[in-house]
């Protein structure tokens, strides 16, 4: 009688369990079996909104995210007004995944051995790069200034636009790089709109930091535009 009557409480027990539990514990063993880059997308995503969103079944939600946004960069860089639109996430949650995305941030940046020539390295800036600006619903405009040995000194977000506009004041770039000793600059900003093709406004800009700073010493070795479909670079371009 005492063991039917423990079955039966083990049974209610196990009934008052939220449905999704066991669905979790699978997909973190099945993370810790193969490895974040073996997981789809939303696979990857629905583990995020577990540590999140702690009481809640995510699969649904990681789905409607990646479907309305594009991708796992583009959720995670989405404003937070944007996040918001979206059942399901509140400011809590949503804060959450803005601290991740400035976790992911952070260590790419660390990523950059600053002990190293930064051009030696130039698939891993660009990562970086995109990284920091690819999804980025406004313009920014910022400067790596270097030294003579093309090592990173300095990572720094100059100016922060509009949609489609971003205004650079080339004197400000190159007072800055002199406050740094930098020897050498490579300029980088970011087009919303999703196509890194190069403005004339761009070009136009990133000849004029360039003439300014060659009498000082000071080299501009690149302009790199940052889109979501990819970048472009003024020195391949053969622009500057």
């Amino acid at each position: 009688m005492t063991d039917a009557k423990d079955s039966e409480e083990r049974g209610l027990s196990e009934a008052a369990k939220p449905h999704y539990l066991g669905h979790r514990e699978r997909a973190r063993e099945r993370f810790n079996a193969v490895g974040g880059e073996a997981l789809a997308d939303y696979e990857l995503l629905e583990l995020l909104l577990h540590i999140v969103l702690p009481q809640r079944d995510t699969k649904a939600l990681a789905k409607e995210l990646l479907s309305r946004f594009g991708s796992f960069s583009a959720v995670l860089g989405a404003s937070a007004a944007r996040l918001a639109e979206v059942k399901g996430l509140g400011t809590t949650s949503i804060t959450h995944l803005k601290v991740i995305q400035a976790v992911a941030q952070r260590y790419g940046r660390d990523q950059i051995d600053r002990e190293q020539p930064i051009l030696s390295s130039w698939t891993q800036l660009i990562d970086y790069c995109r990284s920091q600006m690819a999804y980025e619903t406004v313009e920014q405009f910022r400067v790596l200034f270097l030294d003579k040995k093309n090592r990173l000194i300095a990572d720094e977000v100059q100016q922060v636009g509009t949609v489609d506009h971003t205004p650079v004041y080339p004197r400000e770039v190159i007072r800055r790089s002199l406050e740094l000793s930098a020897t050498a600059l490579i300029l980088v900003h970011n087009h919303p709109s999703g196509d890194p093709a190069p403005s004339s406004a761009d070009v136009r800009m990133t000849r004029e930091v360039a003439d300014i700073a060659k009498p000082l010493g000071i080299t501009v070795h690149d302009h790199i535009i940052i889109g979501k479909s990819g970048h472009a670079s003024l020195r391949g371009l053969k622009l500057i």
